[in-house]
């Protein structure tokens, strides 16, 4: 049986896993987490939230404006 996620504290590998799934092509653990130091949201268990990774990638988008 498969350990369900918990979106809220995500492994780098677990969040390059379903990026990778939702966008068809291959992301790494390694890129999430230059990523998520980047943005400042990794825990001190080292996981990643999501929801914060998410928000930061849009930002980033838009320019950097909040």
């Amino acid at each position: 049986m498969e350990k369900p996620m918990k979106i809220t504290a995500l492994t780098p590998e677990e969040l390059a896993l379903l990026l990778s799934r939702a966008s068809r092509r291959t992301i790494s653990g390694q890129d999430v987490l230059a990523i998520a130091r980047t943005a400042g949201i990794v825990s001190a268990t080292g996981t990643i939230n999501l929801i914060e990774y998410t928000a930061f990638l849009a930002r980033e988008a838009a320019g950097g404006a909040d």
